[in-house]
């Protein structure tokens, strides 16, 4: 197995690069699974990376009244793509995990077994995609849970600049979440590269206010192919920027123009943030399975990944 996650977060001195992936549809014999999981990881042979994502989807529908552009579909436990992905490609996996639909004790049983049977180790949580719904635990009362649970789980969270731009306190809920046991961040996919930058700034500059150490933020790039996989994105509440928008659409290659705006997005970003000693990492993914887009998400990462280790080895001199 490759050198675990925790050791190279603790390394400030160097970028942290995952790729991010969905499990298979709910139905998928494991034989299918293997082979949806050989044939990504095959693809990722052509790329030096220190771990995988596996989400775990969500009906978000509740979060708006604007129709989801992609039909909802269940996927697999996926603790057991974590497991499977892990076994076949020896690296690392941060798993999701949705919290809100399990009351205190059955979250607590599912960490027992995603730790034991699934040896699930880096997690992300993330709580109800709204207010509206039963929610069975917040999460809030999830990080309660596994910080009283026995496991030593390396906790993350989730950070949405969005968020930041609306309301001008996000930098104050990653301290919260990790004063509640959070050692790293991943974000939602950015195409607003001044809302991450106001957003990082904010919580940089708060924390050397207070003097703690900030936590790794991991950026999320996703590339973008086409005017219903724009549409989702802005469903998901990724804010795209008017300019970055046409650009993609009018574009004669779109997937490409919407990788030239991931570059210089994370080139605005490091350019702001850089002297900030803020820990970074890039979580590449696409938000389809369609073929061209998933390759397109190969590019970009090797695009990003040697734009962030420059700027971090410049930094060194």
């Amino acid at each position: 197995m490759k050198q675990d996650l925790r050791a190279k977060f603790a390394d400030k001195n160097r970028g942290v690069y995952l790729v991010g992936t969905c499990p298979p549809k709910d139905g998928t014999s494991a034989e299918q699974a293997s082979e949806i999981a050989t044939k990504l990881l095959a693809r990722l042979g052509q790329i030096d990376y220190d771990g995988l994502v596996v989400y775990d989807i969500q009906d978000e529908s509740s979060r708006t009244d604007v129709p989801r552009p992609f039909p909802f579909m269940r996927t697999l436990d996926p603790r057991m793509y974590s497991k499977l992905v892990r076994e076949i490609s020896e690296h690392p996996v941060i798993t999701y995990k949705s919290v809100s639909q399990r009351d205190r004790e059955d979250f607590s049983n599912w960490l027992d077994d995603a730790w034991d049977q699934y040896d699930v180790r880096d997690m992300v949580m993330v709580g109800s995609p709204s207010a509206d719904g039963e929610i069975k635990l917040s999460l809030n009362d999830a990080y309660e849970v596994v910080g009283d649970h026995a496991r030593d789980y390396q906790l993350g969270g989730v950070t949405i600049a969005e968020r930041h731009a609306k309301k001008g306190d996000e930098h104050l809920r990653l301290l919260d979440k990790a004063a509640k046991g959070c050692e790293f961040f991943v974000s939602q996919a950015v195409y607003n590269a001044q809302a991450t930058i106001d957003m990082l700034t904010s919580y940089a500059r708060e924390c050397r206010i207070r003097g703690e150490e900030p936590k790794r933020i991991i950026l999320t790039f996703t590339p973008c192919g086409s005017a219903k996989t724009l549409e989702f994105m802005e469903w998901l509440g990724i804010s795209v920027p008017e300019g970055s928008r046409w650009r993609i659409l009018d574009s004669a290659n779109p997937l490409m123009e919407s990788i030239r705006i991931c570059r210089s997005n994370l080139e605005q970003i490091l350019d702001a943030v850089i002297d900030l000693d803020l820990p970074l990492g890039l979580n590449i993914e696409s938000l389809t399975n369609r073929k061209d887009e998933i390759d397109a998400s190969i590019r970009l990462y090797k695009l990003l990944k040697a734009t962030m280790d420059l700027r971090l080895a410049e930094k060194q001199l």
